[in-house]
């Protein structure tokens, strides 16, 4: 058996049964082994981005590491972006990135880079294999370190000639760490303060935005009096009738700051004291009101739930949280605005969806009209790199089978990672993607104001609109073998999400906003 027949079958004995890829010459082999373990599921991007991308998709729904086979250091490079974004949603993950063979380093050839370097940035976890007998022993501790709570990416650097090389036999799992446990006098500290009369604020991220940490949550806000909030981007929010509701914080500073405003205890739990996104002139790095003190409960590897559960046995004995009754909003009619389109998801999301969220402008108010919709997941952008959205619904499609995937895309985001769509079609994942044509980067729009700059030129407006030519998404998703259709009015979109929603496979909505 090679490197690669043992890599493999070790993986798959370790619960990593689906491998995300775009490999090269230096992975060959791993390619062809793939033969030999027929229970590994091969699923081919056209871009390391969407491959990245697509096993974070994957790694939050299903809390199961996915593989990603990458080819040398520029293949690793071009999936940087969403590992950065799967780091931040401690998504686990085992990246396998093919360098070339040992003997053949020292002649620098044209694809030769740091790899060790660049995976360095993203990773938890990471490991050289040196031979092929070793090649099992280390994918079995990636795929421990990448479940060791509250998960991660465990990348493997596979030597070309370790993959090929004979006398490799495969590694039996290993344990993974779980979560490390809240001391009581922590929990405690945190109960007397929420029961002291004074303001607070409970902010819960990470393993606390699923249902049993938001119970647990809810039942303390309540008891409490205290308000409930969630972080900005959540990993994987778990929401909808039946759940107790939770306030996301706004993106924008001036707004969470009017949330929290008069709070005089922050309680975070998994998530972490809000900030701005960025620095603007004569503004404070921390959202964090003048006055306010920051408690932390439990941080991400902690036992963020566990915590929870004794805090609320401790503030609220026999206390039920509020929940979110089933409560749709009337289908929109007129023009076709980020309201309309929020009206009609609202209104027509099916149950069990699962809705990834990067529509950057056009979704900050749809957390509203769809908060009492059926029981659904929402992914968001978690690390801030754009390009996310599709590759995320594309391995939440493959995690999920059954349930039908959302994607919430902006039109300036959807082109760098267009490509997608064609895995969504070769895979018939039953992804509905609606693309949000304002025709520019909106979002930039707001923040040459924020940083006091100005663009009234052609020059620097250039730089800001999408236009000539136009983007036509129809056309674009029809090249890759995905039905598309255009909606201008709310009538119209509601007709095509409604008969994209219960129809199999991958569609896209072209919905060209009204823009003031």
């Amino acid at each position: 058996m090679n490197g690669a027949q043992a890599l493999i079958r070790t993986l798959v004995d370790g619960g990593v049964d689906v491998c995300f890829g775009n490999p090269g010459t230096s992975e060959m082999h791993f390619v062809a082994a793939l033969d030999t373990v027929p229970e590994m599921r091969g699923v081919l991007c056209l871009f390391e981005g969407v491959a990245t991308g697509a096993a974070d998709g994957y790694g939050r729904m299903t809390g199961r590491p996915a593989g990603v086979l990458l080819h040398l250091g520029p293949g690793l490079a071009n999936g940087l972006a969403n590992l950065h974004n799967a780091r931040r949603a401690a998504t686990p993950m085992v990246p396998v990135v093919g360098d070339h063979a040992g003997y053949h380093k020292q002649y620098d050839s044209p694809l030769d880079s740091d790899i060790d370097a660049l995976a360095g940035t993203v990773s938890r976890w990471m490991r050289r294999s040196e031979t092929s007998a070793d090649v099992a022993r280390d994918a079995a501790e990636a795929i421990a370190a990448a479940r060791t709570a509250p998960g991660g990416i465990a990348t493997l650097i596979l030597p070309a000639d370790v993959s090929w090389s004979e006398g490799a036999a495969p590694a039996a799992p290993q344990p993974a760490g779980g979560p490390r446990p809240v001391p009581e006098d922590a929990v405690a500290g945190v109960a007397a303060l929420l029961t002291s009369g004074e303001p607070c604020a409970v902010l819960v991220g990470g393993a606390a935005t699923r249902e049993a940490g938001l119970r647990a949550a809810g039942r303390v806000a309540r008891a409490a009096g205290a308000r409930l909030f969630c972080e900005t981007f959540p990993a994987r929010l778990e929401r909808g009738a039946g759940l107790p509701p939770v306030e996301r914080l706004p993106r924008a500073g001036q707004q969470v700051a009017a949330r929290l405003a008069g709070v005089r205890h922050l309680v975070c739990v998994g998530a972490r004291p809000p900030v701005e996104f960025f620095a603007y002139p004569d503004r404070p790095s921390s959202l964090v009101p003048e006055g306010c003190a920051v408690h932390v409960l439990a941080e991400g590897a902690d036992d963020v739930v566990g915590a929870l559960d004794r805090l609320a046995d401790l503030v609220a004995p026999g206390v039920e949280p509020d929940l979110q009754p089933l409560q749709r909003p009337e289908l929109p009619t007129g023009p076709l605005t980020p309201d309309a389109v929020g009206a009609a998801l609202g209104a027509l999301l099916p149950e069990g969806a699962v809705v990834v969220d990067e529509g950057v402008t056009s979704t900050r108010q749809m957390p509203v009209p769809t908060a009492g919709a059926p029981r659904h997941d929402w992914l968001t952008l978690t690390g801030g790199a754009i390009g996310q959205g599709l590759p995320v619904a594309t391995g939440a499609a493959v995690a999920a089978p059954g349930r039908r995937v959302v994607c919430l895309e902006g039109d300036g985001s959807a082109m760098y990672t267009i490509s997608a769509l064609w895995t969504q079609a070769r895979e018939q994942l039953d992804v509905t993607t609606v693309v949000f044509s304002n025709r520019s980067y909106r979002i930039l729009e707001g923040e040459l104001r924020n940083v006091g700059a100005e663009a009234s030129g052609p020059r620097s407006r250039d730089l800001l609109e999408l236009s000539r030519p136009d983007l036509d998404f129809v056309s674009l998703a029809a090249g890759m073998g995905v039905p598309g259709s255009r909606a201008t009015t709310a009538e119209e979109f509601v007709e095509q999400f409604r008969r994209a929603v219960t129809e199999p496979g991958p569609h896209v909505i072209d919905a060209v906003l009204t823009v003031p």
